[in-house]
Order: structure tokens, then sequence, then C-alpha cells
């Protein structure tokens, strides 16, 4: 569900994000956000959220049991054997 609200950009440049956008998005006071600029529109996320994104996008493509990580381990493993 999308919600819309408007609001005012302060003189300083400031801007509230409202207290229901920030429960959705689980922010706390204090939360790092990730500004991202695209075409005219700013988004707004977390780090925790691009990092789930990114291993959604990930998982697109690895067989089901794949994990990136034992691989990465064995192919250091490997490389290290031949130094």
């Amino acid at each position: 569900m999308h919600k819309e609200v408007r609001t005012r950009i302060s003189q300083d440049g400031r801007i509230v994000i409202p207290a229901s956008f920030r429960e959705a998005m689980g922010i706390g006071v204090g939360d790092e956000v990730v500004l991202c600029l695209r075409e005219d529109e700013v988004r707004i996320t977390t780090k925790q959220r691009r990092i789930q994104r990114a291993q959604e996008r990930a998982q697109r493509y690895l067989k089901p049991g794949t994990s990136l990580v034992d691989e990465l381990i064995a192919e250091r493993r490997e490389a290290a054997e031949h130094e």
C-alpha cells in the first residue's frame, strides 16, 4: 500500500519523515538512512533493506542450497594452496 503526504522543507533544508512512514520502514531515532536521487525523485531506504534486496536478487541466480560463502571460502583455500 502506497501512502502519500505533503510536507515542507524547512529553512535549513530539513524535512520531517512522518511517524507512520518511519514505523513502516522500521526506522528509529538515530538510525542511518540511505538517500538515492533518481531523475527527479529522492528515495529513502535503510542499509539493511538494500542488503536484503541484493540478497533477493542474487537468490534468483543460485541453485537451491548454494552457499556463496562456502564457495568463496573454497576458492580462497584453493588459491592459497597454489601460492
